[in-house]
């Protein structure tokens, strides 16, 4: 199972997605909202907190569902998660928080559930910090966890119907606005930057997985040799492994 994402400027034209992925058959197991918690989008949320009692999160599934105006019939659940390096953000959905890997007992069964049923598998690891990225910019995101092809075309009509921007297209726009800088500092290496752009871009993004983050590239060598086997020692994937490791960390303050 792969998500299906799209990217908004619009918290209110996500809530709008989620309603037509509810009417067009998805469930609330499949569909989950994201918001960068601001006053205008503050809801009656719970914090994720593993000090919380178990099952407190689906008392508020209908309230979160009332106060987003979702469809009706649609219950979600909703939780005030701490993404380190984004801050605090509004996860709407079943899986919700678990998503990124931050959900604590508040979330309740229901997530649990969801997981064990293999519901949801998660955000691919190289992906997360792009999902992160958009929140950070403050826009809001629909991730739909589609079980078939089938599911992930009508999801992605349904996404694509209300503007979002895609996944890859933020991953691009968001590689264009680095590459000049990127260029330079190669450049200033010695290095032919046309040439080894492919190679310098999947180091620099390498170091921005979640296994990897904050360590360097020795430290990650049996990962990098798996996901990368044909380049990870070559000195363009180090050289961008190491600046992609420096943007983390600026990021994460």
């Amino acid at each position: 199972m792969r998500p299906v994402a799209g990217v908004f400027h619009s918290h209110r034209e996500a809530v709008r997605t989620a309603e037509d992925l509810a009417v067009s058959g998805f469930s609330p197991g499949q569909v989950n909202v994201f918001f960068p918690e601001t006053p205008e989008v503050k809801i009656h949320s719970i914090p994720t907190s593993e000090t919380e009692q178990p099952g407190v999160g689906g008392a508020i599934a209908g309230a979160v569902g009332a106060a987003l105006g979702l469809a009706g019939g649609f219950e979600l659940m909703g939780v005030t998660a701490l993404i380190p390096g984004v801050g605090p953000v509004v996860a709407v959905g079943i899986a919700g928080a678990a998503l990124f890997g931050v959900a604590g007992a508040a979330v309740g069964s229901a997530v649990g559930t969801a997981v064990d049923e293999g519901t949801t598998e998660g955000i691919p690891s190289d992906e997360l910090f792009f999902y992160e990225d958009a929140l950070r910019q403050g826009r809001s995101l629909v991730i739909v966890l589609a079980r078939d092809e089938d599911e992930r075309r009508r999801a992605s009509h349904v996404i694509e119907h209300h503007g979002a921007e895609s996944l890859d297209a933020a991953r691009q726009a968001w590689w264009i606005g680095l590459r000049d800088v990127e260029e330079e500092h190669y450049r200033a290496l010695g290095h032919n930057f046309e040439q080894d752009q492919e190679i310098y871009r999947a180091g620099f993004e390498a170091a921005l997985r979640r296994e990897c983050r904050g360590q360097d590239a020795d430290a990650t060598t049996d990962c990098l040799k798996w996901w990368y086997p044909d380049v990870w020692d070559t000195d363009a994937f180090r050289s961008g492994y190491a600046r992609g490791n420096v943007y983390w960390q600026k990021a994460n303050r």
